[in-house]
């Protein structure tokens, strides 16, 4: 699959991702001749990258945002896509991917207060951390809280201050 592709490759399960800088035609030139290899592969190994889930997302303010064609369908463009559940948009602006996270996280920690007659620390804490934190710290290096803004977002969802909510204390 890796023969001949002069862009970056990315292979995880079923999951294929082709990367190039496009700052001139011939980058531009070159995403499309590896897309055309990449669809000859799978075209010998009789296997069909499924062209309804392939998308384009064109990264920075000055990319010309070229159309390309897998096989003989042209590629739709969108302005942002999950990539193993991390939603990033052209600007590589992950504020999205934040809220998204603090809403999952602030409906699984309704359930548990709805659901859960004890409020015990002992019945609480556990719950808490395998079904509200372990989700929020999925992958956190790339998309995670760093600003003081992202706290204020996660703590006004959940009706606390930024204190209380980073130490989970509206529940425990």
């Amino acid at each position: 699959m890796d023969s001949g592709i002069e862009c970056t490759l990315s292979k995880f399960a079923d999951d294929t991702k082709l990367c190039g800088v496009v700052d001139t035609l011939e980058g531009r030139d070159t995403i499309q001749r590896d897309l055309d290899r990449l669809e000859r592969w799978a075209r010998a190994n009789h296997m069909k990258f499924n062209k309804a889930k392939c998308k384009v997302l064109h990264v920075g303010r000055r990319n010309p945002k070229h159309n390309y064609r897998l096989g003989e369908e042209w590629i739709e463009s969108s302005p942002e896509e999950k990539d193993l559940g991390v939603l990033t948009d052209e600007k590589l602006n992950m504020s999205r991917q934040r809220a998204l996270a603090a809403q999952k996280a602030n409906c699984v920690l309704g359930c548990i207060k709805r659901g859960v007659t004890s409020r015990s620390r002992e019945v609480i804490l556990p719950l808490y951390c395998a079904l509200v934190i372990s989700p929020l710290q999925y992958c956190v290096q790339l998309w995670g809280p760093s600003t003081r803004q992202t706290w204020s977002c996660w703590s006004e969802s959940r009706g606390g201050n930024e204190d209380d909510q980073r130490a989970g204390a509206p529940l425990l």
